[in-house]
């Protein structure tokens, strides 16, 4: 999990209807974010050749208050996976905006050695880091667990509307990172603005992950207001 802090107005035309940009102590952060599926089911069902694959995502977090009950989400601006048919399930179940390139990822040691890679623009480019020290659960509040633990998502829709489904995992444990490279043409992914602000990192750390369940999306039905 690679952490920058941005201009909120950079994320602002991206927010889903019905939600608000989040922050955590007065800092709004954009997310480059690597990661392995296991064992993957899509609607209960295990798809052959693609139970276990990597992703890379950049996603933005918001939230959402529901009858006194505030849903901290996350917003997905971008996300990369190695094959063609997750993609389009991807999009045709939760339509997020996903793309399909090659991918690869390597873990070693304890603590571990993680690195991913995509291929893009012609090239190699990856993640990469060190974890270091024991795997701690995150303090209540912190930074870490502001960007770690998120039950819930939005996605907007090409007609103005937004989709909203929840996830259910444990907290994760974190290490922190050393090490760190980032080797990476981001405006080849997400474009010159966006790709300026993916500059220095504020943070960056290695999760250890769980089980994780993606429940199916609804529309939300929020009233619109006039100016």
């Amino acid at each position: 999990m690679v952490n920058y802090a941005v201009d909120p107005d950079l994320l602002g035309p991206l927010v889903p209807h019905g939600t608000e940009l989040d922050s955590h102590q007065g800092h709004t952060f954009l997310s480059v974010v690597a990661f392995r599926f296991l064992r993957t089911r899509v609607l209960g069902i295990a798809i052959p050749l693609h139970r276990d694959f990597e992703e890379l995502n950049l996603r933005f977090y918001v939230r959402r208050e529901v009858a006194g009950e505030l849903r901290r989400a996350v917003v997905f601006v971008r996300e990369v996976v190695p094959r063609r048919a997750i993609a389009a399930v991807a999009r045709a179940v939760y339509n997020e905006p996903y793309v399909a390139l090659p991918m690869q990822s390597q873990v070693k040691g304890t603590p571990p050695t993680v690195t991913y890679g995509w291929h893009g623009a012609g090239r190699w480019q990856r993640l990469s880091a060190r974890a270091v020290s024991p795997a701690t659960l995150p303090e209540r509040g912190s930074h870490e667990e502001f960007i770690s633990h998120h039950l819930w998502g939005y996605t907007r829709q090409r007609d103005g509307g937004t989709l909203e489904y929840r996830v259910a995992h444990p907290p994760w444990s974190i290490w922190p990172a050393t090490d760190v490279q980032v080797a990476a043409d981001f405006v080849h992914l997400y474009g010159p603005a966006i790709a300026a602000a993916l500059t220095l990192p504020v943070s960056v750390f290695v999760a250890v992950g769980s089980q994780v369940v993606v429940y199916r999306p609804r529309r939300l039905h929020v009233r619109k207001t006039a100016a």
